[in-house]
């Protein structure tokens, strides 16, 4: 077997690192935990998609390039090398995406992934509830069935992003007399700067807002932004936890120093090492 790198991919390489070094910013960007920052982070988005650097692993009619899992990492290692920004958009570019690929419609991958890919809207994590943290089949905040879609009722708490994002995903109880508590659940997707959506900050010692608490009062939901079948939530959200355990390839070398030229170079055997989960196929 040949673990070198093949043309192609070197070239790939090269691309990436001449766009990266022309590119990164001199100065780091204000922390994406401030307005200012936040604010900073979105225009960084818009110019790695703008050269379809965003989502290099996305189809291209996503604003990818259909890069294979080789390409991907190659991009991720010349990324961190590079010291480029954090990225905004993580929470849909890495766990919500995957989501919609596994089980989303063709009109829901069409209607948010160019605009998750631009950082036009970045989206919030609403998991983890005040009672519901680990124990995420606990959960108590309701979707409740209306005319056209559903009503959602309820608080999230430690939702990252949240403070200055746009919109957010998350599970809700649709189903209130299931013998098991993880049945009846039902993944949706939610605006919050709609009607009955209160977003708390959460301040850190710092008082940077890393996280912030939802309230949500009867918050209307069109049908068309349920994940997968009403009452089948948890099957799409251990998918979504999935690939969240994955975020360690984000970047591959997220734990070690910034890579030398040497160790970019260690060919496939070296990338095949940064590996710690499935690659999920579009």
């Amino acid at each position: 077997m040949d673990l070198d790198f093949t043309s192609a991919e070197e070239a790939f390489r090269a691309e990436a690192r001449a766009w990266l070094r022309a590119h990164v910013p001199a100065a780091p960007l204000p922390s994406l935990e401030t307005q200012e920052g936040f604010a900073a982070h979105r225009v960084w988005e818009a110019q790695l998609a703008a050269d379809r650097w965003s989502v290099v692993s996305w189809p291209e009619e996503y604003g990818g390039r259909g890069a294979d899992i080789v390409r991907w990492l190659v991009f991720e290692e010349e990324y961190y090398a590079a010291g480029a920004p954090g990225r905004v958009g993580q929470n849909g570019i890495s766990l919500l995406a995957p989501t919609l690929f596994d089980h989303g419609t063709h009109e829901q991958r069409a209607r948010v992934l160019p605009a998750m890919a631009t950082g036009e809207v970045v989206w919030a994590q609403a998991w983890s509830e005040p009672e519901a943290g680990s124990d995420l089949a606990s959960l108590t905040s309701r979707a409740v069935r209306t005319d056209g879609g559903w009503l959602l009722s309820g608080q999230k708490t430690w939702s990252s992003r949240a403070a200055f994002a746009d919109r957010a995903f998350g599970l809700f109880r649709s189903e209130p007399d299931t013998p098991k508590p993880h049945q009846g659940l039902t993944y949706l997707m939610f605006d919050l700067r709609a009607p009955g959506v209160t977003v708390r900050p959460i301040g850190r010692l710092d008082g940077k807002p890393a996280f912030a608490e939802l309230f949500l009062d009867d918050v209307f939901v069109p049908d068309e932004d349920v994940i997968g079948e009403p009452g089948q939530g948890w099957r799409v959200a251990m998918s979504t936890a999935g690939n969240e355990r994955g975020l360690t390839l984000r970047s591959p070398a997220a734990s070690s120093p910034p890579p030398t030229a040497s160790s970019t170079s260690g060919g496939r055997r070296a990338v095949h090492r940064s590996c710690g989960t499935r690659w999920p196929t579009p």
